[in-house]
């Protein structure tokens, strides 16, 4: 069935754009330069985030900080070796991915950590990253629960994630 899913999209815009009486190659054209213009407004943003994560981690400095929170996480009931992953999951993509592959290396992808850093590393997304972008386009400009809100509901997730990975 997955095989099929991208013919019948691309057929369900042509048909779209034929019922809408639509050009439907000006439209990708537009949209593809819409992209370009989007890419060159925002790439001054997803730089900053990138070196500063990459310094972050680089200084030892996530580290550090993961060692600090990890007694926090083990009274919610989360392993200390998951520290640093949370850490670095709302801040960058390929940086948690390099943590969450030194944790299968440690730890193997089918014992409880690495199950844990699974759901983590799934289940929470790089807010950072994905605020960076947003709100560098959008207009708005009363942001001050945004971001807590979204690490709050994130900690929230992975907790709940690891408690029921304890019964499966």
């Amino acid at each position: 069935m997955s095989a099929y899913i991208i013919p019948i999209l691309f057929l369900a815009v042509l048909l779209i754009s034929f019922i809408r009486r639509r050009e439907p190659y000006g439209g990708f054209i537009n949209g593809a330069r819409g992209a370009v213009d989007l890419t060159i407004n925002v790439f001054p943003y997803l730089l900053a985030v990138m070196v500063a994560v990459e310094a972050f981690r680089a200084s030892g400095a996530s580290a550090y900080l993961a060692d600090a929170v990890a007694p926090v996480l083990r009274s919610v009931g989360l392993p200390k070796e998951l520290a640093e992953l949370m850490l670095l999951r709302p801040v960058s993509g390929a940086g948690s991915l390099a943590v969450l592959d030194g944790i299968y290396s440690d730890y193997g992808p089918d014992s409880y950590i690495g199950r844990c850093a699974s759901v983590i590393y799934g289940s929470s997304e790089t807010i950072f990253y994905i605020s960076t972008i947003y709100f560098s386009q959008s207009h708005v400009r009363k942001l001050r629960y945004a971001i807590p809100v979204a690490l709050v509901a994130t900690l929230a997730g992975c907790i709940t994630g690891c408690y029921l990975l304890r019964f499966f």
